[in-house]
């Protein structure tokens, strides 16, 4: 990696009501920017001009998500090392912090581990916001944090009751996030993800979502494990949509100091999940059901009141819309995946 000192000097952008549209052209670093979510989000703010740069130690994304473009700059590092916070901070007005071990399941079984990316990093990098003079900050949090809410809808004023250490982190993330913002003037926004699926979800990946997990397992022929009874209900929102949130918030002086939830705001249980599959490939999946995990929740739904008052926009992907685009873009994946597979070598010209 290159030395801090390698990179120019570039005067950060003064964040105030003033700047708060999103025609100016930036310099952004998006961490987890390899990933699945990120990698949505690099090629959208590419498309809209903006200059890019990924910090990624490709765990869990792969260069193979990032389009080829001048405007792209990628740098292997990794959020828990503040040396590589720095220098991917050097130099830039926003940062989009997405890194994270994603997954419950694993801050249950290595909670030391997934601390190290998911609470360290994150400070690590808000550090480094700070020390390069950095005026926009967008975290990544989860509905992780309400844990078993009382009541659902689930709104940003409800009290957070974290299960997980993968929770309790990104809630110990959103508080550093405030204290940024409030002492140091960093505009900061934390937005509860809820669950996000789509193209680029690696089903073979322990931390991945559930959706590319069933989709690939259903169209294999294999069985399909369902934690409990299955009547667990989640808010599922499609990556696109994220991404249209996550954009139109850049320079968006509203959301500057807030929490917000990002979901549809209606419930799907896994079992309704599993039918529209059978319906959309035609298969029926062979179902079996283990004990419920520990930390999981029971029931989520969000209320995006909020984040439409701030944004003017909601997710409304329906889950039947979503996933039939996941899976032709899986099919796509599988034919070019094909075509790349049959080598000049491995064709025959005759005799």
């Amino acid at each position: 990696m290159d030395s801090h000192d390698a990179r120019p000097a570039l005067a950060p952008l003064a964040w105030n009501a003033d700047t708060a549209h999103t025609s100016i052209i930036m310099r952004i670093l998006i961490s987890g920017g390899a990933g699945f979510i990120g990698s949505h989000l690099v090629e959208r703010l590419v498309a809209d001009g903006h200059r890019v740069r990924v910090l990624d130690n490709l765990s869990s994304g792969r260069r193979a998500n990032l389009p080829h473009h001048r405007q792209l700059e990628f740098i292997e590092g990794d959020v828990r090392e503040a040396a590589d916070a720095a220098c991917a901070a050097h130099g830039v007005d926003a940062i989009y912090h997405l890194a994270a071990v994603a997954s419950v399941q694993a801050s249950v079984d290595a909670p030391a581990a997934t601390h190290a990316t998911n609470f360290l990093g994150t400070l690590n990098l808000l550090e480094a916001a700070r020390r390069e003079g950095v005026g926009r900050f967008v975290y990544a949090s989860s509905a992780a944090v309400y844990g078993d809410a009382e009541l659902l809808p689930v709104s940003e004023e409800s009290r957070p009751r974290p299960l997980s250490p993968y929770a309790a982190d990104k809630l110990g993330g959103e508080h550093y996030l405030r204290f940024y913002g409030q002492r140091y003037g960093l505009a900061a926004t934390a937005f509860r993800f809820f669950n996000v699926y789509g193209p680029r979800q690696d089903p073979t990946s322990p931390y991945s979502g559930v959706i590319s997990v069933f989709a690939e397992r259903i169209r294999a022929g294999a069985a399909v494990t369902v934690f409990g009874d299955g009547r667990q209900t989640r808010d599922f929102v499609y990556v696109s949509d994220v991404v249209e949130v996550l954009a139109a918030s850049l320079a968006n002086a509203r959301t500057y100091g807030t929490v917000l939830n990002i979901g549809r705001g209606v419930e799907c249980s896994l079992l309704e999940l599993l039918s529209e599959l059978e319906r959309l490939t035609g298969r029926r999946a062979r179902r079996r059901h283990e004990p419920p995990r520990a930390g999981d929740v029971r029931h989520s739904r969000a209320d995006v009141a909020r984040l439409r008052a701030a944004i003017g926009y909601a997710p409304a992907t329906p889950v039947a819309a979503g996933l039939a685009a996941l899976l032709e873009a899986q099919d796509a994946e599988r034919a070019s995946a094909r075509v790349s597979a049959v080598s000049p070598s491995a064709i025959s010209s005759g005799p």
